[in-house]
C-alpha cells in the first residue's frame, strides 16, 4: 500500500511530499498523535517550501551572478556613500517591476560588483529571471552570433530576462558593430526589462565611450531614463577589509 502510495503521489510530480510522507512512516511515535489535516497539512507546506527552494535555486543557477553576494552583507560605512534608503528601496524588487534601470558607478575595487550581484541574488529570491553579464564577454558572443547566425535568438533571450546585470562597462570605447549591438539590446528591453550597468567611469564619461554621436544619445537616453544612480566612493574594499582586520 505505502508503495503505491508513492507511485501515485510522484506521478502527480509531488516528490518532495512523497519524501515528508516517508520520514512521517519512517517516525511513527512523532506524528501518531497528530489529526490527518495536521499531517496532510505539514506534507503539503514541505512540497511548497522545497518547490519555492528548488525555483530560487534554478534562478539563481540561471543567473550566472559572478559573485555569491547577500543584502544582509552590505557595508553602509559612510565612506563608502552608498545610499542605504535607496537600496532598501531598490531591494524590494519595484524598479524591475517598472522596468527601471540602475546604474552603479565607483572607484576600482570599492564593490560596484558586490552590490550588484546582491540585488541580483535579491531578485532571485522574488522570483525575477536575472542573467550577468560582463560587458566585453556579451558583445564577443553577439559579434559571434552575427557569423553562424544565431544572433536575433540571442536578442530574443536577452529581452526575456526581466533583469540584466552588465559588468565592467567602460573599459574600453565600442566600435561601430559593438555600439550597434548594444543598442538593439537596449532598445529591445527599453520598457520591458531593467537593466544594472557597473562601471569605474562616472556616468559623465559613458557619452564618450560610443564613437558614433546618434548611437551616444540614443544609448544614453534609454539607460538613463528613470535610471537610479548609486555612486560609491572611498578606498577599495579590499584594503578596508585588511586595515578592519588587523585592527
Amino acid at each position: 500500500m505505502h508503495n503505491n502510495l508513492l507511485e501515485q503521489i510522484r506521478a502527480l510530480r509531488l516528490g518532495h511530499m512523497s519524501n515528508a510522507l516517508e520520514l512521517q512512516w519512517s517516525q511513527p511515535m512523532t506524528y501518531t498523535s497528530l489529526s490527518f489535516e495536521e499531517r496532510l497539512g505539514l506534507l503539503l507546506e514541505h512540497e511548497l517550501l522545497q518547490r519555492e527552494v528548488s525555483k530560487v535555486n534554478r534562478l539563481r543557477r540561471q543567473s550566472k551572478l559572478r559573485l555569491d553576494a547577500q543584502p544582509s552583507q552590505l557595508d553602509y560605512r559612510p565612506e563608502r556613500g552608498l545610499n542605504r534608503q535607496l537600496v532598501v528601496q531598490l531591494l524590494t524588487g519595484a524598479y524591475v517591476h517598472r522596468h527601471e534601470n540602475v546604474l552603479i558607478t565607483g572607484p576600482t575595487g570599492c564593490g560596484e560588483t558586490y552590490v550588484a550581484c546582491a540585488l541580483g541574488e535579491q531578485a532571485c529570491q522574488q522570483h525575477i529571471q536575472v542573467v550577468y553579464y560582463r560587458l566585453t564577454r556579451l558583445l564577443d558572443d553577439l559579434n559571434i552570433g552575427h557569423a553562424d547566425g544565431s544572433y536575433q535568438k540571442q536578442l530574443l533571450h536577452l529581452s526575456k530576462k526581466d533583469l540584466l546585470i552588465l559588468d565592467d562597462w567602460g573599459l574600453e570605447k565600442l566600435n561601430t558593430r559593438q555600439a550597434s549591438d548594444l543598442l538593439e539590446v537596449m532598445e529591445d528591453r527599453y520598457q520591458r526589462g531593467s537593466t544594472i550597468i557597473i562601471s569605474q567611469l562616472p556616468v559623465s564619461e559613458w557619452y564618450k565611450l560610443v564613437g558614433n554621436p546618434t548611437v551616444a544619445d540614443a544609448l544614453m537616453d534609454r539607460l538613463l531614463h528613470n535610471g537610479h544612480r548609486v555612486e560609491l566612493r572611498g578606498e577599495s574594499m579590499r584594503k578596508l577589509a585588511q586595515t578592519d582586520h588587523t585592527g
